[in-house]
């Protein structure tokens, strides 16, 4: 079916009552999911919904991004993201930014989110007052998410490797300048703050793997075992 209200959702056990108390405040068609990735952009293509309503936890910190990439695909999608637990405005801003139409919290309050819900409804945008109230404080606009191609992804694995910015710069052929550059706009594109929150967002979108081997930096090395230990070893022989 084409059209209608597609609900993105982890919590499955309450896709009837979504789809319920959906349809009885007269949205239309309500069909609830919890494709993955690719799977859930097949079924967006295909059924084509005139509203899309998703968790704001979805993909973790990165649903703005994952939105951002959705929209770079289908670019006329009303989406409209949903917070029902605690949610940092901060990230929450990003999702305004990324080209998401609405978002409401629950934690603003059971009035603001039924607020939400019934702008949207009824074809209306929808941004909660915290948000908003980030944007203000914002001295300049928040800047949309550059999609992670192919040559961002190669830097994000070296970087799970373990290899520095200048060994990084040296296997891209450009300045170590070039490549902290470029890890900037991957932070700031995935709503990262390290590389640790960094490798383990790049796992849950798939750009990196568990791998069963890993290409080292030319300064690992693995440390010999202290004498006192050596000497235990010994002794034990």
């Amino acid at each position: 079916m084409k059209g209608g209200t597609l609900v993105v959702s982890r919590d499955t056990k309450n896709f009837s009552h979504y789809k319920t108390e959906l349809e009885k405040i007269r949205f239309n068609d309500v069909t609830c999911t919890a494709a993955e990735k690719d799977a859930l952009f097949a079924q967006i293509r295909d059924m084509k919904p005139d509203l899309i309503i998703i968790n704001a936890r979805y993909f973790q910190r990165a649903t703005p991004y994952r939105m951002r990439e959705l929209l770079k695909m289908i670019p006329k999608l009303n989406i409209a993201a949903i917070s029902m637990d605690e949610y940092p405005s901060e990230l929450a801003m990003y999702f305004i930014a990324n080209g998401v139409k609405s978002y409401g919290a629950y934690s603003e309050g059971i009035d603001e989110l039924k607020k939400c819900i019934m702008t949207i409804r009824d074809g209306g945008v929808y941004i909660s007052p915290a948000v908003l109230e980030c944007q203000n404080k914002r001295d300049e606009e928040i800047k949309a998410a550059s999609i992670i191609n192919d040559y961002y992804k190669q830097i994000i694995l070296l970087i799970s490797d373990g290899y520095k910015d200048e060994e990084i710069g040296d296997i891209m052929h450009v300045t170590r300048r070039t490549i902290t550059t470029h890890k900037s706009e991957i932070y700031r594109s995935l709503n990262v703050r390290n590389e640790n929150e960094l490798i383990k967002v790049s796992q849950d979108l798939g750009f990196i793997e568990q791998r069963g081997m890993s290409f080292f930096p030319k300064d690992f090395v693995v440390s010999p075992l202290p004498d006192k230990i050596k000497g235990k070893r010994k002794r034990a022989k």
